[in-house]
């Protein structure tokens, strides 16, 4: 999988059989599991936590906190970048907004957001609806990066200039739309900052103001908090990620601008804290089932009958940016879940990826 579809996975469910009985899931050994991720290549560092019912069931750390094996290991239970898992926050966030009537589904971008439909920085702005943006099915083009290009669309290592979300929409005013309104999916993380600027112009508030009331305190999530500007960064101990230069110099990336997260990936959590987010979602804690099949593309409880192994009854989510990687593999009756942060010295995703999954099918599915 190439770092768009680490992204994409944000939105795409996995076929989901029946619930699995009571008791009868086995966990794998998350430690072992990590050391064998830590072995792939431009992997530095990895840390995951298993979690069944709410409680941990095994941790594990591997490589090191800093490149070439140097400051030791990184504490299991620390945070890290999340990446595009930030989205699925964001839009619960926004749906508890429909929820309250204070948006509806189909109000307009351009009614919601004035600016982004002056002078069409946002083509066509006045068809994109609430419901789309959070589909990804609005065709805003993305402004991370480019078609073709696994490489960021911008300056990674401008860790102090602090670029405004509408700064960053203005990125994408020459690009291709990449659809109709409402036709296809095509994966943009424009939506999910448009949608960050929706919920501050709705509520008066910042975005992590209300993710930290909405959410993360509500849900006891007491190590997650969402950047905002630069320096902020990583609180405590965390892995350091690397990404190559010009020169093919690894550059560490622990200082990762925070304006580019905003709605589309800047919450910093940990394990438990990400873990305790998507149990509360999909036991249809945060949301009702209307507004929950808007966001999963199903309603609570519904299954597609699979072939019965282990791996049909998981969904996963992911995300990625220069320096790191995380994926959550999880039980669609939110009983089990497997968080993976892994920092890493390059960019390529073809080795490290399909090693993070092979890792969470060990511990979720011990027996395939």
């Amino acid at each position: 999988m190439s770092v768009a579809a680490a992204t994409a996975a944000v939105l795409l469910l996995a076929t989901v059989s029946p619930a699995t009985p009571a008791g009868a899931a086995a966990i794998g050994d998350v430690q072992k599991a990590m050391e064998e991720l830590a072995e792939a290549p431009g992997v530095v560092g990895a840390i995951g936590g298993a979690y069944v019912d709410g409680k941990p069931v095994g941790s594990g750390t591997a490589g090191s906190r800093l490149l070439n094996g140097k400051g030791g290991t990184i504490p299991a239970d620390s945070r890290f970048r999340i990446g595009s898992l930030t989205k699925m926050m964001v839009a619960t966030v926004l749906l508890r907004l429909v929820e309250e009537g204070r948006i509806g589904l189909d109000d307009e971008l351009a009614d919601l957001l004035p600016e982004v439909a002056a002078d069409g920085l946002v083509e066509r702005a006045g068809e994109i609806t609430v419901q789309q943006l959070v589909r990804h099915t609005s065709g805003i083009p993305d402004w991370f990066s480019r078609s073709g290009s696994a490489e960021p669309a911008f300056d990674v290592f401008d860790f102090t200039t602090y670029y405004r979300p509408i700064d960053i929409v203005k990125m994408t005013r020459s690009l291709p739309r990449t659809g109709e309104p409402g036709e296809t999916f095509t994966y943009s993380n424009t939506n999910y900052t448009l949608i960050g600027m929706i919920i501050e112009k709705v509520t008066g508030h910042t975005l992590a103001h209300e993710l930290d009331r909405r959410l993360f305190r509500p849900l006891g999530m007491t190590r997650t908090y969402q950047v905002t500007k630069p320096p902020e960064g990583i609180k405590g101990p965390h892995g350091h990620g690397y990404h190559p230069d010009s020169t093919g110099a690894l550059r560490d990336m622990h200082r990762f601008n925070a304006s580019w997260g905003n709605g589309a990936g800047g919450v910093v959590s940990t394990t438990r804290d990400v873990s305790t987010f998507q149990r509360a979602l999909d036991q249809g804690r945060l949301l009702p089932p209307s507004l929950q099949e808007v966001l999963t593309g199903r309603p609570r409880g519904s299954a597609q009958q699979g072939t019965g192994s282990c791996m049909d009854e998981l969904k996963m989510f992911g995300g990625s940016a220069p320096g790191y990687i995380a994926l959550t593999l999880f039980s669609d009756d939110g009983r089990r879940q497997f968080v993976i942060s892994v920092t890493r010295s390059t960019y390529d995703d073809d080795a490290i990826i399909p090693a993070m999954v092979k890792a969470g099918e060990a511990i979720l599915c011990p027996a395939a």
